[in-house]
């Protein structure tokens, strides 16, 4: 089963959060903040706002961070997804 997002939506896969900090320091498994960095899955084709064409910024692949609290949760044959909209995606990471 695939995803196919419609109009300005993307789909994204979480990475994984770090275990340790940059000064070494281990991090138990409930103290861990949800990761706001994710890899784009699958890219909607984008949509009409107000009579204009709103054309996708992002593509398939891309590394990007997200608003903290944006998006759907979606689990599909064991694996979890976020559904969000292109204006939730705060920065491509290069």
């Amino acid at each position: 089963m695939k995803l196919k997002p419609l109009g300005d939506r993307v789909v994204l896969k979480q990475l994984e959060a770090e275990e340790t900090t940059k000064s070494g320091i281990v991090l138990p498994g409930n103290s861990k903040e949800k990761p706001q960095q994710a890899e784009i899955i699958a890219v909607g084709p984008g949509t009409v706002v107000d009579g204009k064409e709103v054309k996708m910024e992002v593509s398939v692949g891309q590394k990007v961070i997200y608003s903290k609290y944006a998006g759907t949760d979606v689990k599909l044959e064991d694996e979890e997804y976020i559904i969000v909209k292109q204006s939730d995606i705060l920065a491509v990471v290069e």
